[in-house]
């Protein structure tokens, strides 16, 4: 029976526990009595976040940044009107350098690692959104960093704070299906365009969009409004996740949430190889408007080999024996049209995308269990209050590089498999596909001139 031996020593790199251990501050990086007030800058002020920052806004919110200053971040700026605003994260790191403690990365996610690089090498603590980054080379640098420079840092996926996905852990981990044999994961998204060819033509920038900062590490292409024949913009604000330059399309959306579980309880690193099973509508510019992906994990420690699936754009799982149809798989509030299975040698356990309501399957089995003991540490509050008390104390937040970052390369190397077709087999070691070498143009991707890590 596999007891996660290795997952429960693992976990302490991704849990309050590690705070104990944690880090040793540089004298760049300012620890914070508990009641005194951080000063947070914020990279990207619109849409998420403009709810990050509002999270965080029992801080000081000091420093806002975006490129779009007509739009979603204008909320951002009237809420917090003694917060200094800039276009250019760089210009403002720069000049706020003295009254700066924490930043918050809040961008499309092409633009994630030279802002979080930046703030970090600045000795600030950083909140960064999911996914970590836009590609793995990327995630693994940003991890060396934030360990080089001893910041606090965090990944916003806010289930990982949460009780169920602690519970679902032990569970798995005390036994209840005996042997995890087989993982299945699944989104509805996209929830935006996908398949898409790139528009031929260009538009004027609008006087109010900063193009070439929004541009940031991507290559250079022409502003375009609306895509042709479509009632909806190309780019920005909101449709960039559906461009491979610029996003990581549903994987890179919820796989850091919906896969969290079974990543944390099976520890669910470096996989020998990637496949797509299947692939609907994918273009060289766009991601597909549906998939499977499979992740074959090789045998860890007391950990078996552990065969794992991604499914999006409406593809679901196959029920296991003995389950039935009227029963929910997943999240029960959505009913089931995201979630996780793993299936075990003795039974199923299922959670919901946000680490929600985690079970036994059939339901019967729920009616007379008994908890297994904590072995995780519960977080006291939010996931930004989970980091916030990190910056301020001391010790890792609970979704902290030395756990997002090697996680972020699992959920990003399914990317990387979609954007070359067929199987590639990876080594972890060295950031390499072995069976095609041009994968590798995709592991680490060459920033537009004037861009660097």
């Amino acid at each position: 029976m596999f007891k996660g031996e290795i997952s429960r020593r693992r976990f302490l790199m991704g849990s309050a526990a590690a705070a104990a251990s944690g880090y040793a501050f540089s004298s760049r990086a300012k620890e914070s009595p508990p009641n005194e007030k951080l000063n947070i800058a914020a990279i990207g002020s619109g849409g998420k976040g403009g709810d990050d920052i509002y999270n965080c806004s029992m801080e000081n919110i000091v420093a806002l940044c975006d490129v779009d200053w007509e739009h979603r971040a204008v909320f951002a700026a009237r809420q917090f009107p003694k917060a200094k605003k800039y276009t250019d994260f760089r210009v403002m790191l720069e000049k706020e350098d003295k009254n700066i403690d924490a930043v918050i990365v809040s961008t499309p996610d092409h633009t994630h690692a030279v802002a979080a690089a930046m703030a970090i090498k600045m000795g600030k603590h950083v909140y960064v959104q999911k996914p970590l980054t836009h590609d793995i080379y990327e995630a693994r640098a940003l991890t060396d960093l934030a360990r080089k420079h001893s910041v606090v840092t965090q990944m916003g996926n806010q289930g990982h704070s949460g009780i169920g996905v602690r519970r679902f852990c032990e569970m798995i981990w005390s036994g209840a299906i005996g042997t995890p044999r087989e993982v299945h994961m699944w989104t509805h998204r996209p929830v935006w365009p996908q398949g898409l060819t790139r528009p031929a033509h260009a538009d004027p920038v609008p006087e109010y969009l900063d193009w070439e900062l929004w541009l940031g590490t991507a290559p250079e292409r022409p502003y375009v409004h609306k895509c042709p024949g479509k009632d909806h913009e190309c780019y920005h604000p909101w449709y960039w996740r559906g461009w491979w330059d610029f996003g990581c399309g549903s994987l890179g959306d919820m796989g850091c949430h919906i896969m969290d579980p079974a990543y944390w309880a099976l520890d669910l690193r470096d996989p020998a190889g990637v496949e797509v099973v299947q692939s609907v509508g994918g273009t060289a510019e766009s991601p597909p408007t549906a998939c499977i992906v499979r992740y074959d994990f090789p045998k860890r420690g007391e950990r078996p080999p552990i065969t794992a699936y991604w499914y999006e754009g409406g593809l679901h799982p196959p029920r296991p024996e003995g389950i039935p149809e009227s029963q929910v798989m997943g999240d029960i509030k959505r009913k089931g049209t995201d979630g996780t299975i793993v299936i075990g040698d003795r039974g199923v356990i299922t959670i919901g995308e946000y680490g929600d309501d985690p079970r036994l399957l059939p339901d019967a089995l729920m009616a007379d269990y008994a908890w297994p003991p904590e072995k995780i540490p519960r977080v006291d509050g939010t996931h930004y209050d989970d980091w916030i008390k990190a910056c301020k104390i001391g010790g890792n937040a609970c979704s902290n590089f030395d756990y997002a970052g090697p996680f972020t390369e699992t959920v990003l190397l399914g990317n990387l498999a979609l954007r070359t077709g067929g199987r590639i087999e990876w080594d972890a070691e060295h950031m390499k596909v072995v069976n095609n070498p041009k994968a590798d143009d995709y592991v680490r991707r060459e920033y537009r001139g004037g861009w660097s890590l």
